[in-house]
């Protein structure tokens, strides 16, 4: 799994790679800046596009100098420009300013907004001012500058980190930070790329191997990871020739009321699609003859004539999803209790079985231990309360899968998945699954996975990866906007396929994968700078 590291723990990684190697500081920056310069090059091909580097007076603007010089040597057009507005400068970038010099390149200094060079919206930007240690936000000529920056239009690649956004707090001046297209970050994702809070100023990224210390990364404790397709194909099992259905358990799902029997039918059949040997729906009995209808695989038990009350299934299976479309009215809230004091089945909780548990928070007490919860951001509020920031959030969803031993998917972009004080974040998935039932599914795909015996953190992490992939493997033959969620079920083969593909893997020597989530940057850079710019 790829570690998310914080800031402290990179700098030590710089301080370990350089003691061990017998390297300096500035050998690790030319490294590190050539590495960002391939990756521009493999992209740009000599393209002529004016590429404006801005630089500031630490250790990002070093390595925005050796990029600039990099660039200037295999002949690029190319101009860099230092925001000089204090008399702070790190050795390294002394240094790589005087190695620029040496090949006769002078960068301008930029002491007022009104020195601000004048930008095309067909220019690319090098944002190198701030790198992930900034502490406080940019004030004065520094916020100018980037207020410029982002009102120019430009293509903007940032190296390392956006300028002025935080590694470890939220923004506090929205203004003061680089809304940058892509960014290059070291060695690790950073927390700060996950998070709706940052959405404005983080697009897509890429990581860069620097080449720091492969035992410190390994060794090197965090509570937060990201989760990748080699992280998910060994949870995979395969299926032995002589199975049978009674191999691979029998999914009960509850749900539904009168008037959202389509979130139980969903859920149904994404269990069974899944890969649950057997499945049985338990309903109110106005949902009888439609699930009896639209999925004949599925068998159905039933409980009052518009609502559930008595929540007493006699199928002996093996785990059960409940929740979804069921309600929360005072009958099927008492069921719902009396159930719970009942039950010893792994559970996956959703939708209405969350709005209860949030109206009765001492019914948390009374789930199986490692039961699944998938709230979307609002049922989680229900349950936790409010939160300060996305940071805050992130604390919050911790604490209570600390506290209940859950695991809790809280569903989002980059769904957090929460397990025994650590957060997994998945890296599959598009917009396309913000559309009515998306959630309803991804409980059938998780219930299904947990009746076929995956441990249910297993099964957290496997069903959010292949319910994510399938809109991302939909690209091709629908959009966006016309993707609902019985696509996630259609698409479901298809997703597991690409799990199973086999392909030579990108990795690096320190383990950690190249994540670009969304853009098309590794293809041809030049055509996102002009794709901004129509």
């Amino acid at each position: 799994m790829s570690k998310i590291l914080s800031a402290k723990q990179l700098y030590t990684a710089d301080a370990i790679t350089v003691k061990k190697n017998n390297i300096s500081y500035m050998d690790l920056m030319e490294h590190a800046g050539t590495q960002c310069f391939q990756w521009i090059h493999n992209r740009l091909q000599g393209d002529p596009v004016t590429i404006q580097v801005f630089c500031g007076t630490g250790n990002n603007g070093g390595d925005g100098l050796v990029i600039a010089r990099h660039l200037k040597q295999h002949g690029y057009n190319v101009n860099s420009y230092i925001i000089n507005c204090s008399n702070d400068r790190s050795e390294a970038f002394l240094q790589n300013y005087e190695r620029l010099k040496e090949i006769g390149v002078w960068s301008e200094m930029i002491t007022c907004s009104s020195e601000f060079p004048k930008i095309s919206e067909n220019d690319m930007i090098i944002d190198a001012i701030f790198g992930l240690g900034l502490s406080r936000s940019p004030e004065n000529l520094l916020k100018e500058v980037i207020q410029q920056i982002n009102d120019s239009n430009a293509y903007i690649l940032s190296i390392d980190f956006p300028s002025g956004l935080f590694s470890d707090k939220p923004v506090t001046d929205i203004d003061a930070v680089i809304k940058s297209n892509h960014t290059l970050t070291f060695q690790t994702p950073k927390l700060a790329f996950l998070l709706p809070d940052n959405n404005k100023y983080i697009d897509t990224w890429d990581v860069i191997d620097i080449g720091l210390d492969r035992e410190y990364l390994i060794h090197a404790e965090t509570d937060y990871y990201l989760n990748n397709k080699l992280d998910i194909l060994p949870i995979y099992k395969f299926r032995e020739r002589f199975s049978h259905k009674g191999d691979f358990g029998h999914s009960l799902i509850i749900g539904g009321s009168f008037g959202k029997i389509g979130a139980v039918t969903l859920a149904s059949k994404a269990a069974l699609i899944i890969g649950s040997g057997l499945v049985t729906a338990y309903v109110p009995k106005c949902a009888y003859q439609i699930l009896q209808t639209s999925i004949p695989e599925v068998m159905v038990e039933v409980d009052a004539e518009n609502e559930l009350q008595y929540f007493n299934s006699k199928v002996n299976s093996t785990a059960i999803g409940i929740g979804v479309g069921m309600g929360t009215q005072s009958e099927t809230a008492k069921g719902f209790e009396q159930f719970l004091k009942k039950n010893k089945i792994p559970l996956v909780l959703d939708a209405d079985a969350i709005n209860l548990l949030s109206k009765h928070k001492a019914l948390l007490k009374l789930l199986p231990k490692y039961s699944i919860l998938t709230p979307h951001p609002k049922e989680f509020e229900r349950l936790v309360g409010k939160w300060k920031d996305d940071f805050s959030k992130l604390k919050k969803l911790q604490s209570l899968s600390k506290k209940y031993d859950l695991i809790i998917v809280l569903k989002g972009a980059y769904s957090a998945i929460a397990h025994e004080g650590k957060i997994y974040f998945n890296t599959t998935g598009t917009p396309a699954l913000a559309t009515g039932g998306s959630g309803d599914v991804l409980t059938g795909i998780l219930t299904g996975l947990l009746a076929q015996k995956y441990l249910p953190f297993d099964a957290a992490r496997l069903g959010v990866y292949l319910h994510g992939k399938t809109a991302e493997l939909s690209i091709n033959t629908k959009v966006m906007e016309t993707f609902i969620a019985s696509d996630i079920i259609d698409f479901l083969s298809d997703a597991y396929m690409d799990l199973l593909k086999r392909e030579t893997p990108n990795i690096s020597k320190n383990y950690i994968e190249t994540v670009d989530k969304t853009s098309n940057t590794d293809n041809n850079l030049k055509n996102n700078i002009k794709e901004k710019n129509t």
